[in-house]
């Protein structure tokens, strides 16, 4: 499904990532663990074009990404949720999430059956639908950015530290929706980011650990829950 190999990356006199080379098969978790720093944003934002790489292959489902421009990978059906959730307070909860939909020229009955997916997925965000973005927690906009990616995201969601500064009851929240993505779309590809792997004991297919920009090898996590 998603391939990187030998990637890096370069910002200003930096070398951010180093040969960074792991795939994600399709309907599987993929955790990439480390510290802040390491590389874990910097690896995600390549996948989305959001950031150059140096040299190396990133291809998604036979497709080398670098034949893609950044604003048409979406519509591939990849969702992206950056860890500053990147709301536009003037919007409210319901416009923030078709955003992504709308950006990709989605039609409209896709687009109506899309949205129906991530209040099934995240019954809180049908709830706070009518609500001002600006209005919202900073959790409660962690989960505005998931039902984001969720409404283009249909066949690879890649979430960057999904969990970080979510209180506990919201966090266990988070992990349910997850699971419930997990359980109803058995092709659907995830991409988590964390610095606590803790946080993604029984979600995760495959972990890999990400320091200094370097991909250490993969570990199967054999308590996978669905």
């Amino acid at each position: 499904m998603l391939s990187l190999e030998r990637v890096n990356v370069h910002v200003d006199a930096m070398h951010v990532l180093r040969d960074v080379t792991f795939g994600v098969e399709p309907g599987s978790t993929v955790a990439l663990i480390g510290r802040n720093g390491a590389g874990k944003t910097t690896t995600l934002r390549s996948v989305m074009g959001l950031i150059a790489k140096s040299t190396g292959t990133i291809s998604f489902a036979g497709t080398d990404l670098d034949d893609v421009p950044p604003h048409r990978r979406p519509a591939l059906g990849i969702g992206f949720a950056p860890e500053d959730r990147r709301l536009f307070s003037s919007f409210n909860v319901e416009e923030n999430i078709l955003l992504s939909a709308r950006v990709a020229r989605t039609d409209g009955a896709e687009m109506a059956a899309n949205l129906e997916r991530v209040y099934e997925t995240v019954p809180e965000l049908k709830e706070l639908r009518h609500r001002p973005a600006g209005s919202v927690s900073g959790g409660q906009g962690k989960m505005v950015a998931l039902g984001r990616a969720l409404m283009i995201g249909t066949r690879l969601v890649l979430l960057d530290e999904p969990f970080q500064g979510l209180a506990p009851a919201l966090a266990r929240r988070y992990g349910d929706a997850l699971r419930r993505l997990r359980e109803r779309e058995r092709e659907l590809s995830l991409v988590i980011t964390e610095s606590n792997p803790a946080l993604l004991a029984g979600l995760a297919d495959t972990t890999f650990l990400i320091e200094r920009g370097e991909v250490a090898p993969a570990e199967t996590v054999s308590d996978h829950a669905g």
